[in-house]
């Protein structure tokens, strides 16, 4: 059995493709079944040091994003058809038993090459409002998998018999938070709570910069775990040292640039409030944690995703919203004050976040994936 994985380069297209092998191996392993061989179609991974863990051949392939301004508009169709091109003689060179995409540009010369090959295709979207190549795509799919609620909404009415929501698919080695030695193992005060700030990367400036101006007033009362994002963290290092010089409380200050699976996971055990961008992964792994948060959605000229993704968790009950031109250092402090001086109003938050995590999404899908593979697969 062949199964080939596509999607975009970042690490919220990546991780779930991971997630999803992990549950195909997990139900290999109950059934006695022989494990199938996977190739990752697509732009350079996001993560490469997982490929090979999990025995996953990597086909490059590359992809294009489609422009709206003029002539760049045609450009970028003659991009994706250069990736058409060269996609379709490594698909059928492989021939897999089914397609496993989640989404983006990157997935369309995978998924344009599968209808034409007749391989069946399981598509995954995991924002609240699908994207143009999971619109797409559905036309075809044997399955749809959604992760947020408001999804379903945004596909075609005949495609609804062919859907289900089954949550966000997470790592396994994050699925769930280390309730012990978190304190220890970021040296923390366990007396004092704790607030963790996950930024990023690119998206993660405007977080860090209110962060670090209201970073002094924060150590009065909690402990702060702060990811920056590798690309920033120098410049944090910097400037929260030259903040913090006169701070009688810069011990309960701890800064990363990314955290690995295991400090995330202590990390999360510990926290009360977590402050986040709204990417979809990022949503679900807070779900999943069952941890209140305050999210900031990059703001809707650069991306429509995470402002829908937002309000669609905020609507649950489990989240707070600031957006980015709001968010100020006085804000900030005042709506973290509110969310930890109100013990009723984390325990709601906590519980609201559980019940929309939707947990083993990635099982979910895998069996989906080996169902699909075996009517396929010839006898």
């Amino acid at each position: 059995m062949k199964i080939a994985l596509t999607g975009g380069g970042t690490g919220g297209h990546f991780y779930p493709l991971i997630a999803v092998v992990q549950g195909i191996e997990d139900i290999c392993n109950e059934k006695k079944l022989l494990e199938p061989q996977y190739f990752y179609f697509g732009p350079a991974p996001f993560d490469p040091s997982v490929l090979p863990e999990h025995d996953i051949d990597y086909v490059p392939v590359g992809g294009a994003t489609i422009r709206k301004d003029g002539k760049r508009t045609h450009f970028g169709f003659f991009k994706l058809a250069f990736a058409v091109l060269r996609t379709f003689p490594k698909l059928f060179s492989v021939y897999p038993d089914v397609v496993f995409s989640t989404g983006s540009y990157a997935a369309f010369s995978t998924l344009f090459c599968a209808r034409l090959l007749r391989i069946p295709v399981v598509i995954y979207d995991a924002d609240a409002k699908p994207g143009k190549v999971s619109l797409w795509s559905s036309k075809f799919a044997r399955w749809i998998a959604v992760a947020h609620p408001d999804a379903a909404a945004g596909f075609p009415a005949k495609v609804k018999d062919r859907m289900a929501r089954v949550g966000h698919p997470i790592r396994r080695e994050i699925e769930n938070v280390a309730r012990e030695g978190g304190h220890e193992f970021l040296k923390l005060d366990p007396n004092t709570p704790t607030i963790f700030i996950m930024g990023g990367s690119q998206g993660a400036r405007a977080i860090n910069e209110t962060v670090l101006d209201a970073l002094p007033t924060l150590l009065e009362k909690y402990n702060v775990v702060h990811q920056v994002g590798n690309s920033n963290l120098e410049e944090v290092k910097g400037i929260s040292s030259v903040a913090l010089r006169n701070s009688q409380h810069a011990d309960r200050y701890r800064i990363f640039g990314l955290l690995n699976a295991l400090a995330l996971k202590m990390a999360a055990g510990v926290t009360s409030l977590i402050l986040a961008r709204a990417g979809s992964g990022t949503i679900f792994e807070l779900a999943s944690w069952g941890i209140p948060a305050i999210l900031v959605p990059i703001p809707l000229d650069v991306s429509h995703d995470q402002t829908e993704n937002a309000f669609s968790y905020a609507r649950s009950g489990a989240a707070i919203v600031i957006e980015q031109r709001n968010l100020t250092p006085h804000v900030l402090v005042a709506e973290i004050e509110r969310i930890m001086n109100d013990q009723e109003l984390r325990a709601r938050m906590s519980a609201a976040a559980k019940e929309f995590s939707r947990p083993q999404a990635g099982r979910k899908i895998a069996e989906i994936i080996l169902e699909t593979a075996l009517e396929h697969e010839p006898v």
